[in-house]
C-alpha cells in the first residue's frame, strides 16, 4: 500500500474542539465548494467521530466512516457505534475498500 497523503486540492482543517465543525470554516467551505460528502476516520469513536458525524448528517452531509481506522477507549461502545448507530446516518466501509478507492483516483 504507498503513503497515503492529502493532496493539495483535499480539504483538511485543524481543530481545537470535538466537532470538526465548530470553531472552523469546514462548513462553509464544504458548501462553497458544493462537497456534499465527507469521509470521517479518527481515535475517539465516541467523541471525535460521533460529534462530526451528527453535526454533519444535520447539514445533510453524505458520510463514509472507514470503520478499521476509529478506534475507542470502550470498545463495546465503539462497537455499538459502529454497528447500530451510525449505519443509519452514514455508509460504513471497511479500510481496505477506502484505500482501493483512493488508489484508483
Amino acid at each position: 500500500m504507498r503513503n497515503l497523503r492529502p493532496e493539495a486540492s483535499d480539504i483538511s482543517r485543524d481543530k481545537d474542539r470535538v466537532i470538526a465543525f465548530v470553531g472552523t470554516d469546514l462548513e462553509l467551505l464544504l458548501r462553497a465548494t458544493e462537497v456534499d460528502m465527507i469521509v470521517l476516520f479518527a481515535i475517539a469513536t465516541s467523541g471525535v467521530v460521533l460529534s462530526t458525524l451528527l453535526q454533519a448528517s444535520d447539514a445533510d452531509c453524505k458520510i463514509v466512516v472507514t470503520a478499521g481506522c476509529c478506534t475507542d477507549r470502550d470498545a463495546e461502545l465503539h462497537s455499538v457505534l459502529l454497528e447500530r448507530l451510525f449505519p443509519s446516518r452514514a455508509n460504513i466501509i471497511a479500510t481496505g475498500d477506502f484505500v482501493k478507492v483512493l488508489e484508483s483516483r
